[in-house]
């Protein structure tokens, strides 16, 4: 299987190379002959990448331990959920896995504009052949999956095969971290169209807003699925590592936030194009920075310059993965340069306090927000270039440069819905205005009243009351007017008003779900934790908790050995639950693993560690309480759905009726 794995990767490169030279030649030319069998060309190669894909599977499934990739990612005993997930688990596997998903991407991509933007098509598929190529070149030649084991003797060498594979590591031996990379690659390769597309607008000069409508979805599925992988990271943080936290501001999970804050950014600012011809440089910048960002989170985790919990092993991707970087942002700096005259705004803003104001300052915060989580990463690589000694870079900078950054963010999100486009009225600000405004005022006063003193902590329940109002109301604004002016019921106008403007809708209920997550994210300033030794029998208490040892429990199976902690959890002197937080063994790795114990409620998390055994019978234990985590998994849920409504297209039955509708509503909301 390995053999046809390699020979699959072969013809792949072999026709990426095909793709780029015949779709170029062929809108030189103008030979729709030779475009078309450009796109046959990319789709095929595409089946040979699955073939290589599906081998490298076949070679876990079966346990073939004559391949390096094979023993060192999985062994007999694994099951087979995990030995399909080796597939990405180490680093040969996953850019296989990633040139996987790259090419379905672009196949999609071509077969999608068949009979559109033929234009914009053969450079659309030189762009995306670029990426490929350069993916099927690093499997090939430097982080081949398909290497036999090769050993040295005095005779020479001769290929080797293992009894028994090291099995998976054992933190990834986890849901949410087999299903997190996978997310994370679809993310990345999503964010490939849009991309490959602002490069075409650049190469042709078709720089209207075409391109951004063609690649909204496209934009929009990727960002989904980059939240979908950090959230799922965080959730595998959590309850894996054993530190009572979900985000470090480790350098890897800050090179999959970047990518997320430009994506955001972007789509915010498109709207502004399409409506009203502006910010056509921030666009094209930003979806190109948004790529070049995934390519670069891609060479802080694999070339090992960075030490992380998450990252690979040093290894020789590195340069190969920078140099590919460079001629990115090279050639994509080279056709901004050479378009912008054409990129000059047809608009501009009319006033300030108007939405397009709102919009571009949102930009500037977010990009903001990335360029210092992006400094804050890349520190350790530049002080080690120049000083030859790395400077860490801890939480402690992240947060002092990022809570206030968030904060803001946070309020432009509750204020941008409240402005009017081209410029707001004084009427229009005091009517739009007031009743957010003093409502969260009052409550931020009652939160202040019932003891709350963290001043971030009193600002960001506050902005989180004043965001919730405003989306709250434009719901209701709009429901209200169906209802009046049309007469339906309020369940059905609520339903009618979002699938008539999806796009609006969802995206206010993705702002819902960034209150949710700063509700979460707030909690932190409430974190407590408690160090204990206990025998059994023995209590110890943290906030309205109070666990007890009752025993200690042992046992094995085929992975792994195991000993256990029996604790009762009592709240409010009630008992609530039993809790088993563990010390395991993994046999085929010799790794030894924490694993916690949650007890979660809706206010907060009992999280429970079992760090020590420091003598026979007694057991050294870590608690934190973690009050309205929750929220921070319900938020991403509520963003998630959100942001598939806003894929929807808007639902239009009958024309005159909608635009009958659309009319009366208009009316009543600017009333």
């Amino acid at each position: 299987m390995g053999d046809i794995g390699n020979f699959a990767l072969i013809i792949a490169f072999a026709l990426s190379i095909y793709t780029i030279f015949a779709s170029v030649i062929g809108a030189r030319k103008c030979r729709n002959d030779i475009i078309i069998s450009a796109e046959r060309s990319l789709v095929t190669g595409c089946v040979m990448v699955a073939v290589a894909s599906l081998s490298i599977v076949i070679l876990l499934l079966k346990s073939d331990f004559s391949y390096s990739y094979v023993t060192s990612y999985s062994n007999k005993d694994l099951p087979f959920f995990y030995k399909f997930a080796a597939f990405w688990a180490g680093q040969a596997g996953s850019l296989l896995f990633w040139l996987l998903i790259l090419s379905i991407v672009s196949s999609v991509a071509v077969l999608q504009n068949k009979e559109h933007n033929r234009e914009l098509m053969p450079y659309v598929m030189a762009a995306m052949s670029i990426v490929t190529l350069f993916f099927i070149l690093v499997t090939l030649f430097i982080a081949n999956p398909f290497d036999h084991w090769v050993v040295e003797s005095e005779t020479g060498t001769s290929l080797f095969t293992a009894g028994d594979g090291n099995g998976l590591n054992p933190l990834l031996q986890h849901w949410a971290m087999v299903i997190h990379p996978p997310a994370l690659f679809i993310g990345y390769s999503g964010f490939l169209v849009p991309f490959a597309f602002a490069i075409a607008a650049l190469i042709t000069g078709k720089l209207d807003a075409n391109w951004t409508k063609v690649t909204r979805r496209w934009t929009i599925f990727a960002w989904i699925f980059l939240g979908i992988g950090i959230l799922l990271g965080g959730r595998w943080a959590y309850v894996e590592l054993g530190w009572g936290g979900y985000w470090a501001w480790d350098p890897v999970e800050n090179a999959s936030l970047l990518p997320w804050l430009t994506g955001t950014a972007y789509l915010h600012s498109v709207i502004i194009q399409e409506k009203r011809g502006m910010l056509k440089v921030w666009n094209i910048s930003l979806i190109i920075v948004t790529f070049l960002l995934c390519i670069l989170g891609t060479f802080i985790t694999r070339s090992g310059i960075i030490s992380s919990v998450h990252s690979f092993a040093q290894s020789s991707i590195g340069p190969a993965f920078g140099s590919f970087l460079f001629f990115l942002i090279a050639g994509s700096l080279f056709l901004i340069i050479r378009r912008l005259p054409d990129l000059k705004s047809e608009t501009r803003p009319d006033s300030l306090l108007s939405r397009e104001s709102g919009f571009l300052f949102n930009n500037l915060i977010l990009v903001g927000a990335m360029l210092a989580t992006l400094w804050g990463t890349i520190i350790p690589i530049l002080s080690e270039w120049i000083q030859g000694t790395q400077i860490t870079v801890g939480a402690p900078y992240f947060n002092k440069v990022n809570i206030p950054i968030g904060l803001f963010l946070l309020f432009l999100t509750g204020v941008g819905p409240l402005f009017a486009w081209r410029k707001s009225s004084a009427s229009s600000l005091k009517r739009n205005f007031l009743y957010p405004f003093s409502s969260s005022v009052v409550f931020g006063f009652f939160l202040f009243v019932l003891g709350v003193r963290h001043i971030f902590a009193l600002i960001s329940f506050t902005l989180c009351f004043f965001v919730a109002f405003t989306v709250l109301q434009e719901f209701f604004k709009g429901t209200h007017a169906r209802r009046k002016n049309i007469g339906e019921s309020y369940c059905r106008a609520l339903i009618n008003l979002t699938l008539r403007n999806t796009r609006r809708y969802g995206g206010y209920i993705v702002h819902f779900g960034i209150v949710f997550l700063f509700m979460g994210f707030t909690g932190n300033a409430f974190n407590k934790e408690k160090r204990a030794e206990l025998g059994i029998g023995d209590t110890m208490e943290i906030g309205s908790y109070e666990l007890r040892l009752d025993n200690f429990n042992s046992g094995e199976n085929p992975l792994y050995e195991f000993i256990e902690l029996d604790l009762a959890v009592f709240r409010n002197g009630k008992e609530v639950s039993r809790k088993t937080p563990q010390k395991r063994y993994y046999l085929a790795s010799g790794q030894i693993t924490t694993e916690v114990a949650i007890h979660s409620s809706f206010s907060n998390d009992l999280y429970i560690v079992y760090t020590d055994v420091p003598a026979e019978n007694r057991a050294e234990i870590i608690t934190y309480l973690n009050p309205l985590i929750c929220f921070v998994w319900l938020g991403g849920g509520i963003l998630v759905i959100g942001s598939i409504i806003a894929m929807i297209p808007n639902r239009v039955k009958n024309r005159k009726i909608t635009i009958f509708e659309e009319l009366a509503v208009k009316e009543e909301i600017t009333n």
